[in-house]
């Protein structure tokens, strides 16, 4: 099954206040994915689309979208590692 298939599972709104703190400072995240995928790039901003929040990064290949339910943790120096939990 596709993940754009599955039941969207919010994430804790601490976890996603620092997401939206990494964006307005446009801070490089180190990524890992519910897949194993290692991502790295620079956090652009969050979007809603059809109920379901992303993540916009931008790195060197370009710009890609990350479903939050989907971001196992994220990592800045400056913010630390934020591992995500999900609402209840």
């Amino acid at each position: 099954m596709s993940i754009d298939n599955e039941v969207y599972q919010p994430i804790n709104c601490d976890d996603y206040d620092s997401l939206e703190l990494a964006c307005q400072r446009h801070l490089h995240l180190h990524l890992q994915l519910r897949d194993g995928e290692i991502f790295n790039g620079k956090a652009n901003k969050l979007i809603l689309r059809k109920k379901i929040e992303y993540l916009l990064m931008d790195s060197n290949e370009g710009s890609r979208e990350f479903r939050l339910d989907y971001i196992i943790s994220f990592s800045n120096p400056e913010i630390g590692t934020i591992v995500i939990e999900h609402s209840s």
